[in-house]
């Protein structure tokens, strides 16, 4: 099986290239970030950033396009794809590539609401409450969605802000 999960952070915008019949194809570098410790000896253990290279292709290149960003967190799903360069001096290198076959976006978006809320004067409690709770989270549910009102409001902003994307979907309901 060659399966990758990874949670890390957009390092630049994404490289978008187009070809033949409007179809393209999205190159992003990923940051994922293991924690530093302290062993029992007292000896501290650095925080270690890897970097990882991810191709987003059909309908996920084109909601990469639209809405990933540099800083924005995602949880992609995908497989590794190793190939070979030549590098300047001619000496061969390995290059290890994640094509990814889904992806859900964990970074919170904001939408009108909560910016016309954070321009206001008054910041009652109650209107801090409702703030929160006028539509924070946006999930993006690939084939199986809920029906309407089956969730109450209060589980609903309490939900994780996810958007959640397949590759094989062609056209992929936005979350905004």
């Amino acid at each position: 099986m060659n399966k990758v999960m990874l949670i890390g952070n957009v390092g630049k915008e994404p490289d978008i290239r187009y070809y033949a019949a409007d179809q393209c194809v999205a190159h992003v570098r990923l940051a994922t970030t293991e924690r530093g410790y302290t062993l029992p000896n007292g000896t501290q253990v650095p925080d270690r950033t890897d970097w990882h290279a991810l191709t987003f292709s059909r309908g996920l290149a084109k909601v990469v396009e639209r809405y990933v960003h540099t800083g924005d967190k995602l949880y992609i799903e995908g497989r590794l794809r190793y190939s070979y360069v030549d590098d300047k001096r001619g000496q061969r290198q390995m290059v290890v590539d994640i094509l990814v076959d889904n992806m859900e976006m964990l970074t919170p978006r904001k939408n009108d609401n909560q910016q016309s809320a954070a321009a206001t004067t008054n910041t009652s409690p109650q209107n801090a409450s409702q703030s929160s709770a006028t539509g924070t989270s946006h999930t993006l549910a690939s084939t199986a969605s809920q029906p309407a009102g089956s969730q109450s409001s209060a589980s609903a902003s309490s939900q994780v802000s996810s958007a959640e994307v397949s590759a094989d979907d062609d056209n992929p309901i936005m979350p905004f």
